[in-house]
């Protein structure tokens, strides 16, 4: 179902970007138990394995509905470009009990049986309580299964946020919006985001929050209820080759799929046009392109463009193929 934002005149002059460790925590826990989202951090998922599952998470899925309303304000859109998770957990624990108990209660309709589960009836008599206990969750989460790999995380985000500032000065707002995700369109001063529910909403002078995110991937999220600011979560540029350590074995790549076609997919750890790649291999575009399109054809990258350009990067299948499965 599609969700529509309406600018203003003053929207445009309020956009940003933002960076967001809490919510890479918050959607972490919700990679934990989407099957569909592990294909491009099945070596996240090896490595932290025993300690996610020593891990109580079961209150907090509770409110991962896979269609329906999660809590704002277990993760509201952060305060800044780039603040820290103790200043946004900071900002959870400050939550008003009330407000919180109404959209929690919201949440629980959305997943049958949450309500009546002792969780849900618990968390109902006592709001206060609810938000210390999902607070002290993600902080445990934060410290056992994505302040490790932080530094890798942030690093990523940062280079979205950087690419597309620079195409947001080269197009502007309403050719870059389209450009995010193939799920967006924009048409007239409304962006439409084909989501997992209904929302519209005018954003009145607050203009919007562009974050990227590594754990959202396949999803594109938009909304957040006022008092909220609307926000926009799409997956991050490169996510293909984030948990890349080392590489696969280059021979045997090269023989399955030949010398040329290997080292074609192999540079693409970030998404890459034809031109950029024959530059870099020192190939002829003709080639690349040629080959671009088996690889595309067997399932191992997929397309998207960006302006006058398309942009190749790698899939679940083609990421696992150039890590060696690691």
């Amino acid at each position: 179902m599609p969700s529509y934002l309406h600018f203003g005149e003053d929207d445009f002059l309020r956009c940003r970007f933002a960076v967001s460790p809490l919510w890479e925590t918050q959607e972490a826990v919700r990679t934990l138990k989407r099957p569909d989202r592990h294909g491009y951090h099945a070596p996240w998922l090896r490595r932290f394995r025993a300690a996610a599952d020593a891990l109580d998470l079961s209150g907090v899925w509770l409110l991962m509905p896979r269609r329906g309303h999660s809590p704002d304000w277990l993760c509201p859109p952060p305060v800044g470009p780039a603040a820290g998770f103790e200043e946004e957990i900071a900002a959870v624990r400050a939550a008003d009990p009330e407000a919180a108990r109404e959209d929690t209660a919201r949440s629980l309709a959305d997943t049958p049986g949450a309500a009546d589960s002792p969780y849900g009836r618990a968390w109902m008599r006592d709001p206060e309580r609810m938000v210390a206990e999902l607070a002290d969750t993600l902080e445990r989460v934060w410290h056992t299964l994505v302040e490790p790999e932080w530094p890798r995380l942030r690093a990523l985000l940062e280079a979205d946020v950087a690419f597309h500032s620079r195409r947001l000065a080269e197009v502007g707002l309403g050719g870059l919006l389209p450009e995010i995700n193939r799920r967006c369109g924009w048409r007239a001063g409304t962006l439409t985001v084909e989501s997992q529910g209904r929302h519209e909403r005018h954003l009145g002078g607050q203009g919007l929050v562009l974050m990227p995110s590594v754990f959202v991937w396949p999803d594109v999220v938009s909304g957040f209820d006022p008092p909220w600011q609307p926000t926009l979560v799409y997956p991050a540029r490169g996510i293909g080759g984030l948990w890349k350590d080392g590489p696969a074995d280059d021979d045997a790549l090269a023989r399955l799929l030949g010398p040329n076609r290997a080292a074609v997919l192999a540079a693409l750890d970030e998404p890459a046009a034809t031109s950029a790649l024959a530059h870099r291999l020192g190939l002829a575009p003709s080639s690349v392109s040629a080959h671009l399109t088996v690889l595309r054809a067997a399932g191992l990258l997929l397309s998207r463009r960006y302006g006058h350009q398309v942009l190749y990067e790698r899939t679940p299948l083609g990421m696992a193929l150039v890590s060696g499965g690691r």
